[in-house]
């Protein structure tokens, strides 16, 4: 919420101030349920299975690398 008054009002607030902020507004913190009551659990396994792997294939090389913008690939 905090980033999102920012970038709505340009405006920064703690967030002890953030909690004023929606209080003031009559708004308040929603927790989400813990599943969604129409969820297709088969079609949640399916994802699981045929999906999530190839989206959770790891992006970095295994080898390690240097943080210096000036001298790539030494330490």
């Amino acid at each position: 919420m905090k980033t999102l008054i920012v970038r709505l009002f340009h405006v920064s607030y703690t967030v002890e101030g953030t909690w004023v902020f929606l209080k003031r507004h009559g708004w308040s913190w929603q927790q989400p349920a813990r599943r969604a009551s129409e969820g297709d659990d088969a079609a949640v396994e399916l994802w699981k299975k045929e999906t999530w792997p190839l989206v959770g294939a790891p992006r970095r090389p295994a080898t390690p690398g240097s943080s210096s913008r000036t001298k790539p690939g030494s330490r």
